[in-house]
Order: C-alpha cells, then structure tokens, then sequence
C-alpha cells in the first residue's frame, strides 16, 4: 500500500486509455476497476481518469516535468547527435555538454546587477533595443552577459541538427509518460504505474497541497480544564 499512498505526491495525474468491448483492454480495466477507490480514498486530489473508446489501444499516462537539461543528457546517452551521413555530430555534442555546464545560479543573480534594468524583461528589446551598448548597464551585466550569450548560443548549436534532431528527441522523451498496455495482465498494469511513479520520483516537484481550512479539532492542554 505505501507505494500507492505516495502517488499523489509525485504525479499529478493518472490517465488511462482502453476499449471497454476488446479483449486487448481487459487486464488495464480489470486493474483499474479493483484499484481506483482504494487509490482515490489514498490519493484525493490525485485526477485518475479512464477514456473508452472504439478499439482504443490500452495505455496509461501522466505528466512528467522534463527540463532542457533532462533533454540533453537523454540526447547524450541515446547518441541522438548525429550528422546527415550518420556520424556523430561532435560540434552538437559538446555544445550540449558545455550547455549542462551552465551557472543559472549565478545568470539568476547577476540578471539584476543593474540597478532598475532588466534584461529579461518581456519585449525589453524593443522598449530599449540600443541597452546593449549602454556602458554602465554593459559594465554592471558584463558577467550575465557572457554567461547567458554562451548559454544562448550552445542552445542555438544544439537545435542545428539536420531532419528536426532536437524536436524528434523531444518528442521521444515525452513518449517516456506513456506505458502501452496491449493485452497486458493486472500485474503488468500495476508494474506501469509504478514506473510512472519512480518516474515522477526523480523528475516531479510537486507542492503539497494543504487544506484552506481545519476539518479536525484537538484540543490542547488548556483546552481540557
């Protein structure tokens, strides 16, 4: 039960897909018929969702909060750099690696070294597009600057692959939230979900949700007097 009782905690939704009328779809809504009101009653704000329809190809899925930098490395280990003949794009690949190595820490505090300047003010280039040759916003920015232009242009190398290497390895990444169930038993759907979970184990920053108001009164010390 504890597995289940952490859900809430890491995911912040549970959809699953499956056909109510074929045979490939019955472990996911057997499964899903045992489980969802001991799941809901652990998990109450957790949205777990079941759409039917006509031949629908059983699956489950949640949402996962990959970042840039989660892109990159999964581009890195999958060696998804390569040029047009095959080869490894070796300019891509370090640029990704020089781009893994990037301060934000240190861009996130130098961005206001400016007093009264923003340079990552919404529309900031076209209310002033001259600000980069001002020479005290250059001096106070000079280490922001160099930081965020290397970080810019490693990003703009990484996205230069050849047939929409990027946005396929995006797509890819984000195909990792959905696990395909066809036929599968109850056990192998309980197996999925809990991939999905050690999923959002490691990539999820879920706030807590707390109550707007006290549903539960304990009285204190001097209260029972």
């Amino acid at each position: 039960m504890s597995w289940k009782s952490s859900l809430s905690r890491h995911l912040s939704v549970l959809r699953f897909f499956g056909c109510t009328e074929s045979p490939s779809s019955r472990g996911l809504m057997s499964w899903y018929k045992s489980n969802y009101y001991e799941l809901k009653a652990l998990n109450p704000t957790l949205p777990m969702m079941m759409r039917t329809g006509e031949n629908s190809f059983p699956a489950v899925t949640t949402e996962i909060e990959f970042t840039t930098d989660d892109l990159l490395r999964y581009m890195l280990q999958t060696n998804r750099f390569r040029n047009s003949n095959g080869t490894v794009a070796s300019d891509r690949v370090e640029a990704a690696k020089a781009y893994l190595q990037t301060d934000w820490e240190t861009i996130r505090q130098e961005r206001m070294s400016s007093p009264g300047f923003d340079p990552e003010k919404p529309f900031i280039d076209e209310e002033k597009p001259d600000w980069r040759d001002d020479p005290k916003i250059q001096s106070d920015l000079a280490l922001f600057l160099e930081l965020k232009d290397a970080a810019d242009e490693q990003m703009k190398i990484v996205q230069s692959g050849p047939d929409k290497e990027y946005e396929r390895a995006e797509n890819a990444l984000l195909m990792c939230q959905r696990v395909d169930l066809w036929c599968a038993g109850p056990a192998e759907v309980e197996r999925a979900v809990q991939h999905l979970l050690m999923l959002g184990k490691r990539f999820n920053t879920i706030d807590p949700q707390y109550r707007e108001y006290i549903t539960e009164y304990i009285p204190g010390a001097g209260d029972m007097d």
